[in-house]
């Protein structure tokens, strides 16, 4: 143990983030995290329990359950973030439906992945197979979510910077001059499509991964899933610890406003 760190462990900056701003909108990314975390100590105990069912389907589970839950967090953001802008006009979907209809569809992935992720762990072929083809489904849901919930921060990125509101303007001057340091609105959103990106490129993986088949190249090569899952998916939470939408939305609630103000271009 290091004599200098009275810790003993090293403590989680989102964690704290989430503690001192009170943002419970940033919870489901902290659970996807803890997710992530004991589904690949599972995987590295699973190398001398290479039988054990038990400890494949907690690693499965876990493993694939961790995106969706990231999902989750970086949808209420966004809805928080045209909020804090007071810009519900430059939305096109309204915001109370946003959080409701993209939360439900990662819902709906969620379980369709937990569901296909635990039959994956069955000793029967045909269950397993079974099994994969619902995680792939759970993909596809999640990549037609993902993709419109792009599109939808797209068209409001580039509302928001050609007629920007007050606030959006006020914004980007306090922080203007301190290069990549600098939090505001702007970086909130680079931050949600660095995450989307990542997120992504990861279910496309995943995808041609089952795909495949457990017989496939990329599933009987151990390293594709630590590039390709477990480095996008750490690279993500770093990216939301370094940009942390608290910092510029706080718990999210002071500037709610009525969702009926405004109409939509």
């Amino acid at each position: 143990m290091n004599r200098d760190n009275l810790y003993g462990y090293h403590p989680s900056v989102a964690a704290a983030q989430l503690t001192k701003s009170r943002c419970r909108y940033f919870i489901p990314f902290v659970i996807g995290g803890i997710f992530q975390i004991i589904g690949y100590i599972c995987r590295a105990d699973a190398h001398n329990n290479l039988s054990s069912v038990t400890i494949y389907a907690i690693q499965s589970v876990l493993i694939l359950l961790a995106p969706p839950l990231y999902a989750a967090s970086v949808y209420i953001v966004l809805g928080r973030l045209v909020h804090y802008l007071s810009a519900e006009n430059l939305c096109i979907i309204r915001v109370s439906w946003m959080t409701k209809i993209f939360v439900s569809g990662d819902i709906f992935v969620f379980l369709l992945q937990a569901g296909g992720g635990g039959l994956m762990a069955s000793h029967k072929t045909s269950t397993r197979n079974t099994g994969s083809n619902v995680v792939m489904g759970g993909l596809i849901v999640q990549l037609l979510f993902f993709g419109f919930f792009v599109i939808t921060a797209a068209i409001f990125h580039f509302r928001i910077s050609k007629y920007p509101t007050t606030k959006a303007t006020s914004d980007r001057q306090m922080t203007a001059g301190q290069g990549w340091k600098q939090r505001n609105w702007k970086t909130v959103l680079l931050a949600l499509y660095a995450v989307c990106a990542l997120i992504l490129i990861r279910c496309i993986y995943h995808l041609i991964e089952y795909k495949f088949g457990y017989s496939g190249y990329l599933m009987t090569h151990e390293a594709f899933t630590y590039i390709f899952d477990a480095l996008l998916m750490f690279i993500a939470m770093v990216v939301m610890n370094v940009y942390h939408p608290a910092v510029i939305l706080g718990d999210g609630k002071s500037y709610m406003m009525n969702d009926s103000d405004g109409m939509r271009l």
